[in-house]
């Protein structure tokens, strides 16, 4: 007998054996590796983030300005004061220009009372026509309204607080000569405001007054809840957002202007069937749990209710208790057998 003799059946076992293996290996039931979780009944609210700030402007806000050209001599009351009624401001001084159209106003009112005295004595001489008294009366009435005027501006030089409130800005700085009507502080009056919040128009028609909503603040103070006072769901024009406004008391210290973000809850679902948000799949617009049964994933379509971020309700599709793919999921496909990680 031959050494090949010897060997051949050997060789030929071995042959049947691999060949044994490489099948089982083809026909091996594919497996997916993921993470579980179980749907439960209860609660969820899901919220919105709005941005807006303080009304400005109405009679919530003032410009205090320089009634005449002249000079800045102190600005006593910086941006971020807290001031109370009557309380200074700032000082000006009347500039050289300002100060010769005070005398000039003055020097003209009291020469026109003096035409018009002589115009009177002329009259009762006959020397002069009733149309010349008249004339010379609306001239020295001109004058005088300009004399009292400029009289009345000089002596707003001293710029005070009309209300208590705070400085939100200041326009000029000591030593600056200013043009009348330049603004040399924004006061915010302390109080009441009102909060405009931007909102999308169709969430806006499903909201009452008197719903509440939690405002934080953007200087970081604590948040608060107040109700909205009222729903404006006209778009901006810029802004294509609706408003929504609400009354914030004295207490909080809000500048107008100031920035801030609110949350709102903008839908619920009550006693509803929860599921991890990471859960959720879409298929074209469709969402879909797999739902995991004896080993096995199953695809559910569903339909899903509100959602905090973290749960999501469903309305159909899934019952509580069952199992479903949290994560792995884009690896399984309906029918696939799985195991937990």
């Amino acid at each position: 007998m031959t050494r090949t003799a010897i060997f051949l059946p050997i060789i030929l076992a071995l042959a049947a054996c691999s060949g044994g293996n490489a099948d089982e290996s083809s026909t091996a039931t594919p497996t997916a590796l993921v993470a579980l979780g179980k749907a439960s009944t209860g609660d969820i609210a899901q919220s919105i983030t709005l941005y807006g700030e303080i009304e400005r402007g109405g009679d919530s806000q003032i410009v205090l300005s320089a009634p005449v050209e002249a000079t800045v001599v102190s600005v006593d009351a910086p941006a971020g004061s807290a001031v109370a009624a009557g309380a200074v401001i700032a000082h000006l001084r009347a500039s050289p220009a300002s100060q010769a159209q005070f005398r000039a106003a003055f020097a003209d009112a009291s020469a026109a009372q003096q035409a018009l005295a002589r115009a009177q004595r002329l009259r009762t001489d006959g020397l002069a026509s009733d149309a010349d008294v008249e004339a010379a009366r609306s001239r020295a009435a001109a004058a005088s309204a300009l004399a009292a005027s400029f009289n009345e501006r000089s002596a707003g030089l001293t710029l005070r607080a009309p209300h208590a409130g705070f400085v939100d800005a200041t326009g000029a700085s000591a030593g600056d000569l200013v043009q009348p009507g330049t603004a040399i502080a924004t006061l915010s009056r302390s109080g009441a405001v009102k909060a405009r919040f931007g909102i999308d128009p169709a969430r806006a028609r499903g909201l009452a007054a008197g719903s509440p909503i939690e405002v934080h603040p953007g200087d970081g103070s604590p948040p608060f809840v107040v109700p909205i006072t009222g729903i404006s769901p006209v778009a901006h024009a810029q802004t294509r957002l609706a408003s929504i406004l609400v009354q914030i008391s004295a207490e909080r210290a809000l500048a107008a202007g100031q920035p801030l973000s609110a949350r709102l809850v903008a839908r619920t679902s009550s006693a509803a069937v929860t599921v991890p948000y990471a859960a959720l799949l879409d298929d074209g617009g469709q969402p879909f749990v797999f739902v995991v049964k004896d080993g096995v994933a199953h695809r559910r379509d569903v339909e899903i209710g509100a959602s905090d971020g973290k749960q999501v309700a469903v309305l159909k599709g899934v019952s509580d208790g069952e199992l479903v793919v949290t994560d792995g999921a884009t690896g399984v496909e309906d029918g696939m057998k799985v195991r937990t990680k």
